[in-house]
């Protein structure tokens, strides 16, 4: 038994997107659902853009680290209400659970970060491969802009000395 052949019915006109580059625009989600993807939940399709963007603009990292602050509030909330013992005892307690929580968060950022970009439906290592592409295009106008500053200062002193 053969199965039918589909047939791929894009506009080959049009020429193909880089890979892990957002096509559809960046919708930003509402206060609860962001909460919700901050507990790790999946957003709907029309935020996919919006999750690529987040793992991979400059400050993803920091994004990273306030998604794990929002998680640690009940955690830490509870924490600081029920358990019977004095305030200092409480706060170490709470300290001790953000510093160990911080630890493993940092550790498994990138993996942490790849999952969320999965789950929003592109394939796995999209994020790292975008911020590999910004990282590398800003090292190159870095290099282009020390180069002409370079060759300004080479002319500056080639007038000076007339050489």
């Amino acid at each position: 038994m053969t199965v039918p052949r589909q047939e791929h019915t894009a506009d080959m006109t049009q020429p193909p997107a880089e890979p892990g580059t957002p096509v559809e625009p960046v919708v930003r989600p509402a206060p609860h659902r962001w909460l919700w993807y901050a507990f790790g939940g999946r957003l709907p399709a029309r935020n996919r853009s919006w999750v690529l963007f987040d793992t991979t603009t400059d400050t993803w990292w920091a994004r990273h680290v306030a998604r794990i602050f929002v998680q640690m509030i009940i955690p830490i909330a509870l924490v600081m209400i029920l358990i019977p013992a004095g305030w200092q005892l409480r706060a170490a307690c709470a300290g001790g659970g953000i510093f160990l929580a911080l630890i493993y968060a940092l550790a498994y950022m990138n993996e942490t970060v790849e999952h969320r970009v999965v789950k929003a439906g592109y394939p796995a290592g999209t994020a790292q491969a975008v911020r590999d592409r910004g990282s590398s295009v800003k090292q190159q106008a870095e290099s282009e802009r020390k180069r002409a500053a370079a060759a300004k200062r080479a002319a500056r002193y080639r007038d000076r000395t007339g050489r």
